[in-house]
């Protein structure tokens, strides 16, 4: 059965980071991706990094581009998510996907 574990949120200032941690379990082979989504309070979910497992290739959406890393640790089974020149707007609850598989989110709070 295919696990996915986010944690590492918490509440930062403004130009503030923090890393983001999902271990995943349960896969078989390397041929998937795990992505970052977030949900802000009021809003819909976003797509904001995604990595691939096999080879390591990266997205970032526009509004984190030069602000947040994707990488990966492919012996501990895990994807972190580098937030840096943390804004307000950045708020939101962050949860690691891959296919149809959510893990539970962790809330990262940016105050100004």
């Amino acid at each position: 059965e295919v696990q996915l574990q986010a944690s590492g949120g918490g509440s930062v200032q403004a130009g503030g980071s923090l890393r983001l941690s999902c271990a995943a379990s349960g896969f078989t082979g390397d041929d998937y991706a795990i992505g970052w989504f977030r949900q802000a309070p009021g809003k819909e979910r976003e797509g904001v990094s995604c990595i691939s497992i096999r080879d390591g290739s990266t997205y970032y959406a526009d509004s984190v581009k030069g602000r947040f890393t994707i990488s990966r640790d492919n012996a501990k089974n895990a994807v972190y998510l580098e937030m840096n020149s943390l804004k307000p707007e950045d708020t939101a609850v962050y949860y690691c996907q891959s296919y149809h598989y959510w893990g539970r989110g962790t809330l990262v709070t940016v105050s100004s």
